[in-house]
């Protein structure tokens, strides 16, 4: 009987995957953070504030009776619409973005609750983190089934011309050997009634 290999256990099969995973969470969630970083940066330089880590970190920071809590509303808001380019470059696959995406705020749920040592209990905020985890949501499936529904491309210009070089090049060619067929064939024809004539000649000087 053929004797069976072992599979070695905790194998690149086993381990590879979960390693995966987590390398893209880690990644994902460090731009996550480096765009709203960016973005918050920018808006505090144009509204003239110092910026600090509670405006990215603290819950409190979203209020809907300031000017600055409303911007940074909209500053989370469209830093999961830059999310979204994020995931199309790191899952690529549009049934994993759902995961992704809520692992994405579930994470930034925990790190906003470590930062500030208490649960979130502005209302507006968890608002705001369900509307941006629905945004990312469903632009990053839209964006991924998009790309995968693109037509793939096999060089068929390449092929084309190619083929459209060949058929001219290959018609004189045979127009050059039907010429010297022909030729050759009226040569034979020419030869042969030459000799047929010369016989009759020969035996018409006999008779005489």
């Amino acid at each position: 009987m053929p004797v069976r290999r072992r599979r070695a256990a905790g194998g690149a099969r086993s381990e590879l995957p979960p390693l995966k995973i987590v390398r893209k969470i880690l990644l994902l969630q460090l731009a996550y953070y480096a765009s709203a970083t960016v973005l918050i940066l920018f808006t505090t330089l144009v509204y003239g504030t110092p910026f600090s880590l509670d405006l990215v970190l603290n819950w409190d920071a979203i209020r809907g009776d300031t000017t600055i809590g409303w911007m940074l509303g909209f500053v989370w808001v469209l830093n999961s619409g830059i999310g979204v380019i994020f995931l199309l470059l790191l899952v690529v696959r549009s049934k994993l973005i759902p995961d992704f995406a809520l692992t994405i705020h579930f994470l930034h749920i925990i790190a906003t609750t470590l930062y500030t040592h208490s649960i979130p209990r502005n209302w507006l905020w968890w608002g705001l983190q369900g509307a941006s985890a629905s945004l990312m949501t469903f632009l990053g499936v839209w964006a991924c089934q998009w790309r995968e529904l693109q037509p793939i491309s096999f060089g068929g210009i390449g092929g084309s011309s190619s083929g459209s070089g060949s058929g001219p090049s290959s018609q004189p060619a045979g127009d050059d050997n039907g010429e010297s067929s022909r030729g050759r064939g009226r040569a034979r024809d020419l030869g042969g009634n030459e000799y047929e004539m010369g016989e009759m000649k020969v035996t018409g000087d006999q008779a005489v």
